[in-house]
């Protein structure tokens, strides 16, 4: 089974929809309808495009029923996270825009609140939704603004402790909102943890729908003492019949479990929250990732994220071969040294297939962790493995690991202890655009003292870093890799320990030199090659350590060429700052040499193609190429100036 069949000599009621005010023009039966057809009209757009289609599919329904019965945008409607929005993207007047998801210039694949005013909180990651949800109805309270929230937001997500702390924070300020738990028991890896068994419980002893909101409403009509016997009469049968929940015990009104697939009623049970609900209410939908698209509900990740693909079968688009991904070759390398070191263990955050550590939990099961989307703690719990006696992988993306620096500083750095961080997805990532660009690692661990900091050049030297954090206990380390594919280089039987802040030439001249670090330093001999063609001779050197910096290395390139040009796909205050700062500590930026830092822009750099992104941002080859040329030719200025200058006081 591929696509939804479509009903015949149906006309359209999609095609009729341009805003979410028409759909609430509609009757029920004709909400059915567009239902069927919105799902299909998001299979067809992401199989044109690629992009994040399992997601979208379990809320489609859900997505019909909320913009039918809450008066959107005027309601606030907050998905966690964005890649469930598709369809919501499709019914808020970008259905045509669809065509340009992910691409250069085109829509974002998450939401974003310069994209549309239905988008009144941007969120491509996870477990935010209920704080700015609280956020939008504490400021309602205070006068600004009047429309209800909605925050929909999935199992996966509420795994992590930024949740809780939110639902915390509402249950006691007892602010209206609706909160829509998007239970499928599947985020990217699947669901884990004792949230995910109490769901599973919840929806295995609860036979029907609990309409607490409307009960509370009903209770509040009779007079004292029967108001309160009344509340702790529901409190006492919740309890007896196991059927309380954890939210409940947090102040919200539970509502559930609810087919999230069953539009009459859904749209039953939002229309009379809507009427009776007076704080927080937790709506908890069972739905399907990929429901109604049986390649979806087939696949193993339910089409998270996917290529271009065939609507009809479901086949997805072959690419060329070409080297092995950077994220294989870490998990290969981790794998074959956990077998010679049985202290090695890893840790991802709800991504394991994405980290590549689906592989080594098949070799190593019970040395790998999975602790859902709790950046904050697989990085305290690396670090209890590590005060253990233990050798911990904390594999995390870079834009995520963001979400842990207070336990990095606090929890491993100030102790010493001597956790690997694998950092993949670094520098710019293509369609996933800023929010999942690895820009700022580099000077946020950098900054760390005792952190040793590296950046592999290219997979082989990738497996040589993974080799080098097995074997050095000395304190925290972080090796960073880019996503895709890796440049093509023979792969070594086994990694060989690096020497601790030592990098490597790997071209040698004479006039320029460019001190690359991480995956740059193909573009760095490109640019090297265009330098040569106008004559110029260059040095091309893999700094490899970012932290401690091979000040030797640094201090013969800048006594030996005119020029030295750092390198790195990370923001300003990362390695080239560090760079700049040891060479003026050491006398050597006295006039005689020229220095330039290539980072990324101060920007966030909007989504394309990586080749697109790095082009716009300067660090291609021909942008090096030439900023070296600028950086001798303001040289031979300045020193021109300065013969002027002798030349009149002599």
């Amino acid at each position: 089974m591929g696509i939804v069949s479509k009903p015949e000599n149906a006309t359209p009621i999609l095609d009729r929809i341009d805003n979410p005010e028409a759909l609430r023009r509609l009757g029920d039966a004709d909400l059915v309808t567009l239902a069927e057809e919105l799902r299909r009209d998001t299979i067809a757009k992401v199989a044109a495009t690629g992009g994040h289609l399992g997601s979208t599919l379990g809320v489609i329904e859900l997505t019909v029923a909320i913009h039918a019965v809450f008066d959107t945008p005027r309601d606030k409607l907050i998905w966690d996270v964005g890649h469930q929005a598709y369809a919501h993207k499709i019914l808020t007047g970008r259905r045509e825009a669809m065509a340009s998801l992910r691409q250069d210039g085109g829509l974002s694949g998450f939401t974003k609140r310069s994209e549309s005013p239905y988008d009144p909180f941007g969120a491509a990651h996870s477990s935010t939704s209920i704080s700015a949800g609280l956020g939008f109805a504490a400021a309602r309270s205070l006068g600004y603004g009047d429309g209800d929230v909605v925050a929909v937001i999935g199992d996966g997500a509420m795994s992590a402790g930024m949740a809780y702390e939110a639902m915390n924070n509402a249950g006691a300020l007892g602010q209206r909102m609706f909160v829509i738990l998007n239970d499928n028991e599947m985020s990217i890896s699947p669901s884990v943890g004792a949230f995910s068994r109490h769901l599973t419980a919840l929806c295995a002893r609860a036979p029907a729908i609990r309409m607490d909101v409307a009960m509370k409403k009903a209770a509040a009509l009779l007079p004292e003492p029967f108001r309160t016997g009344a509340a702790r009469a529901r409190h006492a049968v919740g309890a007896l019949t196991g059927n309380s929940s954890l939210f409940e015990h947090m102040g919200f009104s539970y509502v559930g479990p609810v087919d999230g697939h069953d539009l009459p009623q859904l749209l039953t049970i939002l229309r009379t929250l809507k009427d009776a609900a007076d704080g927080p209410v937790l709506i908890h939908a069972i739905t399907r990732k990929g429901a109604g698209y049986a390649p979806a509900e087939n696949s193993a990740d339910k089409y998270h994220g996917v290529g271009s693909f065939d609507a009809e079968t479901g086949t997805l688009s072959k690419s060329k071969p070409g080297a092995p991904a950077f994220t294989k070759v870490f998990a290969q390398a981790l794998t074959d040294e956990a077998a010679r070191d049985t202290s090695i263990v890893a840790i991802t955050a709800a991504m394991a297939s994405g980290t590549g550590l689906d592989l080594f939990a098949k070799a190593h099961p019970a040395r790998m962790f999975d602790v859902g989307i709790a950046e904050q703690h697989g990085v305290t719990f690396a670090a209890g493995l590590a005060a253990a006696g233990m050798k911990p992988f904390c594999a995390i993306y870079s834009t995520f690991l963001q979400r842990a620096y207070d336990q990095i500083v606090h929890d491993v750095a100030l102790q010493g202890l001597p956790v690997r961080f694998a950092i993949d997805r670094a520098g710019l990532v293509g369609a996933d655009g800023p929010t999942h660009a690895g820009a700022f690692d580099i000077a946020f661990l950098s900054n760390l003292p005792g952190f040793t900091v590296m950046a592999a050049a290219d997979e082989a030297e990738l497996v040589h870093m993974v080799a080098t954090a097995a074997g050095h206990d000395a304190g925290p380390i972080a090796f960073r890799y880019p996503r895709g594919e890796g440049t093509g280089v023979a792969l070594p039987e086994r990694g060989v320990p690096l020497e601790i802040g030592k990098g490597r030439v790997v071209r040698q001249g004479r006039d320029i030199a460019f001190l690359s670090f991480g995956t740059r330093l193909g573009e760095c001999l490109a640019a090297a090659d265009l330098l040569a063609a106008r004559g110029l001779s260059t040095t091309v050197a893999d700094a490899r350590f970012a932290k401690p910096l091979d000040t030797r290395l640094i201090e013969d390139l800048a006594r030996s060429h005119d020029a030295l040009i750092t390198v790195e796909e990370g923001a300003s205050g990362g390695f080239g700052a560090s760079v700049l700062r040891h060479l003026a500590e050491s006398g050597q930026l006295d006039g005689s040499l020229a220095v330039r830092t290539l980072t990324l822009p101060d920007r966030f750099e909007q989504h394309a193609s990586p080749a697109v992104m790095y082009d716009r941002s300067g660090l291609t080859a021909p942008h090096l190429a030439e900023a070296a040329l600028n950086t001798l030719q303001k040289k031979a200025a300045r020193n021109n100036e300065r013969l002027l200058r002798l030349a009149s006081v002599i």
